[in-house]
């Protein structure tokens, strides 16, 4: 879906409330919270922690006929067992010790309004069984009480457990989540979100140097694929994490892959399709990362190869497999299969002057100097631009240059 199929009234939410994206997921999902707002059902919405679910029963509030009464949010999984009900439906004087005066709970406090029970699959078994009441009759009885009182409240809940997983383990009452789950709305994970990922990364960045006054980051292409592929296991709050971290350590720089890596856990190896704005599978880049991992593994075998006949031949030399994580100073020299050859694109200027030089019959040595030589010239001598193409740092470049004599 392309923003321009979007509604006035889901950009003005998603302005209202600050929710970045336009990922098809993430669209549908608003445009449920605006459907169901005016009509008064209770809702479920479901999601990995993380996701923004607790943007929805705001805009849910706000959009409907509740809108100038009390809203209250509960975090059910914060509050202890022994003293849950009490939070909830309020308690009498002398109802347990420290009761020391009556209370009114939240579903009392919210009379005519909207209660959000975040982490709701928290609730203990006893505390399922009033709230089922509440859904169903409107009525609850303080702790300590006799005394049926009755609220007039919409009931939004949220949760990041598998529901049913749940009720088959008997963590949670089935007729409970029929009545909570009226209407269901599912927060897309943040993998799953594409071009969104982009948005945000620019958005936390901006936001943090204006709040701080610091000087502001940017992230050059390769580091914006980077945080695309990431799979980000705690959705926007892990996003908006490492973005505020490289923006308090590296402010005022041009952040790459490099740089980027430092901050992300060991799961940046790992890749998850990345679906497009328009909900089109994105096989370009799948292809990219694939011809990725054909250049490296062709170039491991290559050296492979190389170490073999020199040992073979009884030569002492000095060639090792690429290493991606030695330190740019214990590299040999006469290490040729470093980054600049696993190309993200199979017909770049770089894998074309390898592949010439080869076919030439130069030595490894040549080979590399030659391919260095040639991505000067492409870039007229700029070395930024040149260890870009190269895929490699502009350290490491400067020190080739300086060992074949290319200054």
């Amino acid at each position: 879906m392309n923003i321009v199929d979007i509604s006035a009234e889901v950009r003005e939410a998603k302005s209202r409330f600050g929710i970045v994206g336009n990922a098809p997921a993430l669209v549908a999902a608003v445009q449920r919270a605006l459907r169901v707002a005016p009509i008064d059902l209770s809702v479920l919405i479901t999601g990995e922690s993380g996701t923004g679910k607790e943007f929805f029963p705001q805009i849910i509030h706000a959009y409907g006929a509740r809108k100038h009464s009390k809203y209250i949010a509960v975090n059910c999984g914060a509050i202890p067992e022994g003293t849950i009900d009490s939070e909830l439906f309020g308690h009498e004087k002398g109802a347990f010790t420290g009761a020391i005066a009556t209370r009114k709970g939240y579903f009392e406090e919210a009379d005519g309004g909207t209660i959000f029970l975040d982490e709701v699959a928290e609730l203990p078994l006893t505390t399922q069984a009033r709230l089922l009441r509440v859904l169903e009759s409107g009525e609850f009885i303080k702790v300590g009480s006799s005394t049926v009182q009755k609220t007039n409240i919409r009931i939004v809940a949220a949760t990041n457990v598998d529901m049913m997983k749940a009720i088959q383990a008997g963590k949670f009452r089935e007729d409970l989540y029929y009545r909570l789950s009226t209407v269901h709305i599912n927060v897309p994970p943040l993998r799953d979100r594409g071009g969104d990922i982009r948005l945000l990364a620019r958005k936390f960045a901006a936001d943090f140097a204006e709040r701080y006054h610091t000087p502001a980051i940017t992230f050059d292409e390769n580091a914006t694929t980077m945080l695309s592929h990431y799979p980000w296991p705690g959705n926007v709050r892990q996003l908006k994490n490492v973005v505020e971290q490289v923006a308090l350590f590296e402010a005022g720089n041009t952040i790459d892959p490099e740089i980027l890596r430092g901050y992300l856990p060991e799961a940046t190896a790992s890749f998850t399709p990345v679906v497009s704005v328009d909900g089109s599978h994105s096989y370009s880049s799948e292809r990219e990362l694939l011809f990725n991992m054909l250049f490296r593994m062709r170039n491991e075998i290559d050296t492979l190869r190389a170490t073999i006949e020199t040992m073979e031949s009884g030569a002492p030399r000095d060639i090792r497999p690429f290493d991606e994580a030695a330190p740019v100073e214990d590299t040999p020299h006469s290490l040729v299969r470093y980054a600049p050859f696993p190309r993200l694109y199979p017909d770049s200027h770089a894998t074309q002057d390898i592949k010439e030089t080869q076919d030439s019959g130069m030595t490894l040595e040549d080979t590399e100097r030659e391919t260095i030589r040639r991505a000067l010239e492409r870039n007229e001598g700029r070395r930024k631009a040149t260890a870009v193409e190269l895929n490699i740092s502009e350290r490491t470049l400067y020190r080739k240059i300086k060992e074949f004599g290319l200054e």
